[in-house]
């Protein structure tokens, strides 16, 4: 505070200081104040002590007509002329919220205050008290008053087992650090100081070496006190009361705030030494002035002394020149932060203000979205209940009608999260059995929990429960969570919902065995918008959000816990009876049903996948097998009912499944979306098209990742087609026929009579390479004649049913033929290039006898190995 007064009076050099320091002293602080005013001072500016005793001399003062500045603390009474300090019980709330999102809401907490009963403490503690006491998971154990080391070890080993400290000094905060490291928990204990100055070894510096977790900032007002007391003193408008700007200092924004005060003590230094040389040089000038002064009156110096005495005057005259300007650049500088600052504060509004601005366009084309979306659901459900419709247009249709619910329950979410943020959306409560609405809910989910293989439990003790609350908004929220719980959590995993009585509360909690959540992503959880960790499982960030607004309107909170791996755990808590005061509408009591109308809206996703159709396909052969890869239900039987007809169709709904899938069918054709739970479409189309035993498989992507970029990555993977959503399923259709008839051409290569030259075969590389290795194998072994398949198998590691799969596909032959063909043809050569006995081709083509090598040679070619050596054939 006094380097600050120091600062800002160094521009000022026609004022008197005087400075007193009663040493918290409050009779030699009385005592030092009747000197002053023996004085004859103009304003006093005082930091009250303690309140009682330095009100008589404070009101003393300001009867004697001298204006009185009152400076950090206020007295009993109202005369002085301006205050000057941070609002105390704001510093308590700050380190009050602080505390609970450190304890995460639940913890012990004790408080160390100063021994005397000053005006700050009193707020402090009053602040404090005023947040945590909202919070039923904190407890408060103690306040206890400040001493020496001996008083804070006995107070802290008193308070047993705790989790922080509320210190209303950072001298009392380091005092309990010392305390609690000669206790040896100084790991365990979270501390929470007051003044955050910039004090060598205090307050910033204890932050930054992590003695203590923060403190709250309490401006010293120094500056604002001198330029408050200078409008005084020159009859100058001023305000009576100014409250001074105070924050949390933490490990996030302690180096930024060190870096200020250092900026600040640099520039302080720099104004007093420059105040220091001005004093030099007015002492020399005004010595200078004497000398030419008794040079003048004298008139006995010689004209070299009076041009030295010009030559000195001059030299003056270019120094206060100098100091002139370096005063100019010192007031161009400040005027020039403080133009920084409130260019910042202008940016920042401008900022707030386009993100408004982006808010609003956002709910006024999504209520503009809502007439026409009516308009369109409306002749689907139509449509739909029309009982001569045939079972595959009702099915399309029904698929239509549940994305408009989807759509419809956005547009909602969007309005109703924008209704909370204007505070235009009413609570209409009513008094409901909580425990039949909960229950209600849950039954609901009945049917997609058995689908997806899920145990789902409601547990309450509570044979009934009534409680007020507005059951449309209620049933929103409890919903949002559980379709949260049932997207996040694996088949054969567990959801668990639990209802119980707190005091006058109701706790709610929704647990399950889901996939979890980071600590850091737990801190964003209720943020509007924020999306997750988790690609596969992205939505638009606003279910949860709304929810904690909706409960907040209740008068309740809304609480997560979650571990990465080991499933999340949400806990809503609201009073009971806490709306029947505020109950805008007196709802008639509940119905059997008591859950919104919106309900159907929030419950699209648990609608049973539609039926197969039962129709008879327009196409009976089916010559392909295709794989479709897609984790959305609805769309991949969607695709799969259209293909069906044409295709034998395998379903997979996610990387593990659909890798599993095609080693095990070997499908003629893939089509696969890239975003999926496990492996994604890109990890899945590398892997493969590495693999020999599927690399031939021709590959769709079929996704909404619609940039040139993407495109290049999913090509560079080996897809052979990329098709974006949404799709005409005409142009899906054509790919897949003109892969296949692809494919099927290029089979001829390796079908064809004479074998051709790897390197001349247009297949992709690992194809080439799986025949290269295929064939040297039956080359290696053709005079073997217990050569078999199994043999083949074991070298290219793979079983007899992929690779019959494998060499149909590319050959259009099975092994046993190919292996009979390449003995042939061997023994064609044989038969046309070497003088070999008929015995001895049998023998190094691998055939068993000479009769059975003259056999088969004339079943397959028509002639007798005799008569194909003479020349007899065509």
């Amino acid at each position: 505070m006094l380097a600050e007064m120091n600062r800002e009076l160094s521009f000022h050099n026609d004022i008197q200081f005087i400075y007193k320091n009663a040493n918290s002293n409050s009779a030699t602080q009385v005592g030092q104040i009747n000197e002053l005013l023996k004085q004859g001072i103009d304003l006093l500016i005082v930091s009250p002590n303690e309140v009682a005793p330095l009100t008589p001399v404070i009101e003393k003062v300001y009867d004697a007509g001298i204006p009185v500045l009152l400076i950090d603390r206020k007295t009993n009474s109202g005369k002085y002329t301006a205050f000057i300090g941070a609002e105390n019980v704001e510093v308590g709330q700050n380190a009050g919220q602080f505390a609970v999102s450190l304890l995460k809401g639940k913890g012990k907490v004790m408080e160390i205050t100063a021994p005397e009963e000053a005006s700050p403490f009193i707020g402090r503690h009053n602040g404090f008290m005023q947040v945590i006491s909202r919070y039923p998971g904190i407890q408060f154990l103690k306040k206890a008053k400040a001493g020496n080391a001996q008083h804070f070890d006995s107070t802290i080993k008193e308070a047993g087992n705790f989790d922080l400290i509320f210190a209303h000094n950072d001298a009392m905060a380091n005092d309990a650090y010392q305390s609690c490291v000669r206790l040896g928990i100084d790991k365990k204990i979270k501390i929470i100081g007051v003044d955050g100055l910039p004090v060598n070894g205090m307050g910033l510096d204890m932050v930054t070496d992590k003695r203590i977790v923060a403190t709250v900032l309490y401006p010293t007002g120094g500056k604002e006190a001198i330029l408050t007391a200078l409008n005084i003193l020159g009859n100058k408008p001023f305000k009576k009361e100014n409250q001074l700007f105070t924050t949390v200092i933490d490990s996030g924004n302690v180096r930024l705030m060190k870096m200020q005060a250092e900026k600040l003590l640099s520039q302080q230094h720099d104004i007093e030494e420059r105040q220091k040389i001005l004093d030099r040089q007015i002492i020399i000038s005004h010595n200078q002035e004497t000398v030419i002064f008794i040079i003048a009156i004298t008139l006995s110096l010689t004209l070299i002394l009076g041009g030295l005495s010009y030559y000195f005057l001059k030299e003056n005259k270019k120094i206060t020149h100098r100091l002139e300007l370096q005063n100019r650049e010192i007031s161009l500088q400040k005027n020039q932060l403080e133009e920084q600052k409130n260019q910042l504060i202008e940016m920042g509004a401008k900022a707030e203000e386009a993100h408004q601005a982006k808010l609003n366009f956002f709910t006024n084309i999504s209520h503009e979205f809502r007439t026409p979306l009516t308009l369109i659901l409306s002749p689907l459900e139509e449509v739909a209940d029309n009982p001569r419709l045939p079972v595959g247009v009702r099915q399309t249709v029904k698929l239509a009608e549940k994305n408009v619910l989807r759509l419809y329950k956005l547009v909602n979410q969007l309005m109703d999260f924008r209704k909370i943020e204007f505070k235009k959306m009413p609570v209409n409560a009513a008094q409901h059995d909580l425990v039949d609405f909960i229950n209600e809910i849950v039954e609901s989910y009945n049917n997609l929990a058995k689908s997806k293989q899920i145990s789902l439990r409601f547990i309450t003790t509570e044979r009934k429960l009534p409680a007020w609350f507005d059951a449309g908004m209620l049933d929103k929220v409890i919903f949002n969570m559980l379709s949260n719980a049932f997207k996040f959590t694996k088949e054969n995993g567990f959801i668990q919902v639990s209802l119980m009585q707190e005091n006058s509360n109701a706790v709610i909690r929704i647990e399950d065995s889901g996939v979890g959540m980071s600590a850091e992503v737990i801190q964003h959880a209720f943020d509007p918008f924020f999306q997750g960790e988790y690609e596969n499982y992205k939505g638009t960030g606003l279910g949860l959000a709304l929810s904690k607004e909706l409960i907040e309107l209740h008068k309740g909170t809304v609480t997560v816990k979650s571990e990465k791996g080991k499933g999340t755990t949400f806990e809503v808590c609201f009073p009971l009876m806490a709306m029947q005061v505020d109950a805008q509408i007196a709802a008639p009591p509940a119905p059997n049903n008591i859950i919104s109308e919106d309900a159907k809206i929030y419950t699209t996703e648990l609608y049973p996948g539609l039926p197969v159709t039962t129709e008879a396909p327009v196409y009976t052969r089916k010559e392909n097998s295709i794989l479709i890869i897609e984790d959305n239900d609805d769309l991949r039987q969607f695709i799969a009912n259209r293909l069906s007809a044409r295709y034998d169709v395998i379903e997979a709904a996610n990387g593990s499944k659909a890798l599993q899938a095609a080693f095990d069918n070997t499908p003629d054709i893939i089509i696969c979306d890239i975003v999926i739970p496990g492996k994604n479409g890109l990890e899945l189309t590398s892997i493969l098209k590495s693999d020999v035993r599927t690399a031939h498989i021709p590959i769709i992507l079929l996704t909404a990742r619609s940039t040139d970029d993407q495109k290049i990555e999913g090509f560079k993977t080996g897809a052979d087609a990329y098709i974006t959503k949404p799709f005409n399923f005409q142009l899906l259709e054509q790919h897949l026929i003109a892969l296949l008839n692809n494919r099927n051409k290029s089979k001829a290569h390796y079908s064809s009579d004479t074998l051709p030259g790897i390197n001349n075969i247009t297949k992709k590389k690992t194809d080439r390479k799986f025949i290269s290795e295929f064939a040297a194998i039956v080359e290696n072994n053709i005079s073997n004649d217990a050569f078999s398949i199994d043999d083949i198998c074991r070298e290219l590691n793979i079983s007899p049913a992929q690779l019959s799969r494998k060499i149909k596909a590319l050959m259009e032959c099975n092994v046993n033929e190919y292996i009979v063909n390449t003995r042939l043809k061997k023994a064609k050569y044989y038969l046309q290039h070497e003088d070999l006995s008929i015995a001895e081709i049998a023998f190094k083509t691998g055939f068993s006898s000479a009769t059975y090598f003259s056999t088969v040679f004339r079943s397959k070619l028509g002639v007798t190995p005799k008569e194909f050596k003479e020349g007899k054939f065509k």
